[in-house]
């Protein structure tokens, strides 16, 4: 969060000033917290100083805490703030370079702790319920047992240790976790890395290649190419790959430069490269319309379309009818895009019927649609109820609570627009989509009561659907619709449709409750 003058504050304040703050402050911080603010100072005063700033435990304290991990594995649990306390001796050891104890005692809890020998009594993953920071700790063991191995043992040692911490943290880049929490540079990287990357190699591709295990060595693929030779090491490996991920962290590279250019013909290459049918060509469709947004967008409405047709949803609909701004071209998209979509995507093609105003069709769809699963991304009512009550009287639109933007399965891809800071793909409103398109106005006649009648019985579906299941979380919901379509017909007729639905449901109060709060408490009117 933003701190108003802290930058000003800080920039004022001599080093006297600063320790005391961080004492005083530390002091009201809870033990936890505090530990952790502590672990990073002395972690930054070790790469200070020339020597140790914190004494670790002894041979006889190692010995001690490794016994402790024993007995606590034959008793199958052990006490949580006692862990705490054995962990932070273990990082005590590492800031005091002491790596053979730091290893010790890292080593005697992190695998059984992993694999359920030494239970803490956690409902939670362990990390929740640790007051150690357990990433750094753990980057602090591997870093331990990289330095404290014989430099041709290193790559299979790290193996072994990131195996053995098992699920309970994820290191997908152990080169930069180590370098993040050591106190001094690591010895013999550069001879390290060739053997590494041959040795992960192995791992990717070996026999059990499709394993969540080597699915992980991937990234720590990832990170070494980079390490050796770069964006253009990182693009010779996902030609060679050709997966997904490789791929997108190809792209990221250029993206996060901002070299959109390349970023383009890279997004259109891996799109080609990458499997059918995996997901991710759509999304670097995507990446490849965001970067031709950036170069001007000449060929932006096409990008979007082909995204669509790879992937389709409201998210990638409402892009690619939002790309233009003339009412024919809207409609003629949306004639192209109703050919293709599938009939099960029932939101997406109420959408596009809604943009060439065939609201007999749309209304057919909210008629067919059941009560629940209103939140689902292929069900129509939402989208359908709103932008009715929309057309019918915009002035109503606020009473409702489902907007009509809402969208369920809106895709974000945080990956390609915020690596590089820039705003995201426009996914505009269906409002204004429906504006460009011409159909948001007043109708009267048949078609008002078409979409009225509509209306009523997806509403009163909706009724019977929660009210049969129990779902008193959506009663709120159910009972704002009947409210809507009280507001848009207040004839005799409207009000008597109201009572009946009221009476209908009367031995459900939670749902009477929501009634009386949107229409008064009045059953023979609907009002107050």
């Amino acid at each position: 969060m933003e701190m108003h003058g802290l930058n000003e504050a800080l920039a004022v304040l001599d080093a006297d000033d600063l320790r005391e703050l961080v004492r005083r402050m530390v002091r009201e911080l809870d033990e936890d917290a505090a530990a952790r603010v502590v672990d990073l100072l002395l972690e930054r005063a070790a790469r200070k100083a020339e020597g140790a700033v914190q004494n670790g435990p002894d041979e006889a304290g190692v010995a001690e805490i490794v016994g402790f991990a024993a007995l606590a594995m034959r008793q199958r649990c052990a006490e949580l703030r006692s862990v705490d306390a054995y962990l932070r001796r273990g990082t005590d050891a590492f800031l005091a370079r002491d790596y053979e104890a730091a290893r010790r005692v890292f080593q005697a809890w992190f695998p059984p702790l992993a694999d359920g020998r030494i239970d803490l009594g956690q409902r939670e993953s362990v990390d929740e319920v640790l007051g150690v920071d357990l990433g750094r700790c753990i980057a602090r063991y591997v870093t331990a047992v990289y330095l404290t191995s014989e430099a041709e043992a290193r790559p299979a040692a790290l193996v072994a240790a990131i195996r053995g911490i098992g699920e309970l943290h994820y290191c997908s880049a152990p080169i930069g976790a180590m370098e993040s929490v050591a106190v001094e540079p690591l010895a013999g990287l550069d001879d390290f890395l060739p053997r590494w990357r041959a040795l992960v190699a192995e791992v990717v591709g070996g026999p059990n290649s499709l394993t969540r295990w080597s699915s992980g060595a991937a990234h720590w693929m990832q990170e070494v190419v980079q390490r050796l030779e770069g964006p253009a090491g990182l693009a010779s490996h996902a030609r060679a790959t050709r997966r997904g991920d490789d791929l997108r962290v190809w792209c990221r590279g250029l993206v996060e430069t901002k070299q959109w250019q390349a970023a383009l013909a890279a997004f259109d290459e891996a799109a080609e490269l990458v499997q059918v049918g995996s997901g991710w060509r759509a999304q670097f469709l995507d990446g490849g319309a965001l970067a031709a947004r950036e170069l001007g967008g000449l060929d932006l409405t096409a990008r979007l379309e082909r995204a669509w047709r790879e992937s389709s949803n409201m998210t990638r609909l409402r892009r690619w009818l939002g790309a233009e701004r003339s009412e024919v071209n809207v409609r003629e998209i949306a004639e192209k895009a109703l050919e293709a979509c599938p009939e099960r995507e029932g939101r997406q093609r109420a959408l596009l019927d809604l943009v060439l105003a065939d609201f007999d069709s749309a209304a057919q769809r909210l008629q067919r649609a059941p009560g629940l699963g209103w939140s689902r991304g292929e069900h129509p009512g939402s989208l359908v109820f709103q932008a009715f009550a929309f057309v019918l009287v915009l002035s109503v639109a606020p009473l409702t609570r489902v907007p009509l933007e809402a969208d369920p399965d809106v895709v974000e891809h945080d990956w390609i627009s915020h690596a590089a800071g820039v705003p995201p793909l426009e996914v505009p409103a269906v409002t204004q989509i429906l504006a460009t398109a011409g159909v948001l106005g007043p109708v009267g006649g048949e078609t008002r009561a078409a979409l009225l009648s509509a209306m009523r019985e997806a509403a009163e579906k909706r009724v019977e659907g929660v009210t049969s299941q129990l779902r008193r979380r959506h009663y709120g919901h159910a009972a704002q619709l009947v409210a809507t379509c009280a507001v848009l017909d207040p004839t005799p007729a409207g009000v008597a449709w109201v009572s009946s639905i009221r009476s209908r449901f009367g031995r459900y109060p939670a749902l009477q409750a929501e009634f009386n709060v949107l229409l008064g408490k009045r059953r023979d009117t609907g009002a107050p």
